[in-house]
């Protein structure tokens, strides 16, 4: 028998509520997902094989290059995406790369339940976000539905001013491309199922916002914030 040991300073991607600090909110900009907006971060899907997954090849580390053919053969990892409201608390889990996460709450965290939900879903409180430099990741809803998704441009120098939330009416699916920050999707719906596809090496860089900023990004949900463009 194989023990796994549990790796060292890992984050936790499903912090308890609990254990979780009040802190100012940041409102961000929520605009429709239609092509023209998101050109850069990624593209509208309108089948789940429409687009192939960008691989990025291993980096060399000098003057001598990579060889053609080599370093970019990890493939992809795919399977479904479920996303689930516990009362306040918006739930995950990622089959593709056997993960799971806690998205955010609708409310500060001292006031979060997740045995019932005991405020409006105007606004999900994101703690975090990721980027992965090794590939870019699919998404394609499996039921109808409108879902934001919040993003931002490569870089590692950014701030809560870099985050646009994107209002998608369901129907169509979501392509990233390597190197974008987001954190998954939120659906409006009590639950959501997507088909995923990613890089299977799923290297993940990851901002911390109330630990590096001081404050949790304020994603609207509501039909009604949703702008043309920014």
């Amino acid at each position: 028998m194989t023990v796994t040991s549990p790796i060292q300073n890992a984050p936790n991607l499903k912090p308890l509520a609990s254990a979780m600090p009040d802190k100012p909110v940041h409102r961000i900009p929520l605009i429709k997902a239609t092509p023209e907006n998101l050109q850069g971060y990624g593209e509208i899907i309108t089948q789940a094989d429409a687009r192939k997954v960008e691989i990025v090849r291993w980096p060399s580390l000098g003057w001598r290059q990579v060889e053609p053919g080599t370093g970019d053969q990890g493939g992809t990892t795919e399977g479904l995406f479920r996303f689930q409201w516990h009362g306040d608390v918006l739930r995950a889990r990622n089959e593709a790369v056997d993960d799971d996460y806690v998205l955010g709450w609708t409310c500060q965290p001292s006031q979060a339940r997740e045995d019932r939900q005991t405020a409006p879903r105007d606004a999900l409180l994101l703690w975090r976000c990721n980027y992965h430099p090794d590939g870019g990741q699919l998404f394609f809803p499996l039921e109808p539905g409108p879902f934001v998704t919040t993003l931002a441009l490569p870089g590692d120098d950014i701030t809560p001013d870099s985050f646009v939330a994107f209002y998608s009416e369901g129907g169509t699916g979501l392509y990233i491309h390597p190197g974008i920050w987001h954190e998954a999707l939120c659906p409006v719906n009590d639950s959501f199922r997507f088909f995923g596809r990613q890089g299977k090496v799923h290297a993940r860089v990851g901002a911390d916002f109330p630990n590096e900023f001081g404050c949790y990004l304020s994603v609207s949900l509501r039909k009604e914030d949703v702008r043309d463009r920014l």
